[in-house]
């Protein structure tokens, strides 16, 4: 069984990789904030596991092994997530950190049952999607805010959790998964501002932020039985 620190490891390879491309070793130390060295000398333990394949100079990727880790560990962490928020009394904000804690440690019957007292969601408070039961990958098939054009019409489907400062922003002007957006204005200094449904003030966004924002065209937006989100 992986130590809590392969899986954090793991778990930073799953949500960089693109595609087969290898990973890049300063992509993951700067996701973990640790240095290029740490990295790489953990990278050869997960090989020697069997969890990645190395590529010298170029990256790592998962193996089906890996991969499974990540699936789990983040089925733990995103179940986790929604019970803190739901059942008790943690704001979106405050639930990542402690969900990173948490997740290393649960065994397969509390996750069970934590997804049975969730009546087996499909994504956390921020929308992102929970793998399933048999840790099938349920990515959702959405994109950045700031790939949009203005005077396009979007759905919030899911924001980055890592940043508690972000999340309280982005309550406070009402962007939450399911937030129809009209995107008004596109400043050619990065500034992208936009109009919900359920507020009457236009928000102006940081390039930043708009990438953190998650969202589908309102064309291929399911309809509200297909669509489940939590928070």
């Amino acid at each position: 069984m992986p130590s809590a620190k392969a899986e954090d490891y793991i778990k930073a390879v799953y949500q960089l990789q693109d595609g087969d491309d290898p990973v890049a070793t300063s992509a993951v130390a700067d996701a973990l904030g640790v240095t290029a060295p740490t990295v790489t000398a953990t990278m050869k333990r997960l090989q020697e596991q069997g969890l990645v394949e190395r590529e010298e100079y170029k990256g790592v990727r998962l193996t089906p092994e890996g991969e499974l880790v990540a699936l789990e560990t983040i089925r733990h962490h995103r179940l986790l997530e929604l019970f803190l928020t739901e059942h008790l009394g943690y704001d979106w904000t405050e639930v990542h950190d402690e969900a990173d804690q948490l997740e290393h440690h649960i065994s397969e019957r509390l996750e069970t049952e934590l997804a049975a007292v969730l009546e087996d969601p499909s994504a956390d408070p921020h929308g992102a999607p929970i793998p399933t039961e048999d840790l099938e990958p349920t990515d959702a098939d959405d994109d950045p805010l700031s790939e949009y054009d203005e005077g396009e019409t979007v759905v919030v489907t899911q924001v980055a959790d890592s940043d508690s400062a972000v999340l309280a922003y982005l309550a406070d002007a009402g962007i939450t998964p399911g937030t129809r957006l009209e995107i008004t204005e596109i400043a050619p200094f990065g500034m992208l501002t936009v109009a919900s449904d359920d507020a009457d003030d236009t928000v102006s966004l940081p390039t930043e932020i708009a990438t953190a924002i998650r969202v589908r065209d309102t064309d291929s937006e399911p309809s509200d039985s297909e669509m489940t989100l939590a928070g």
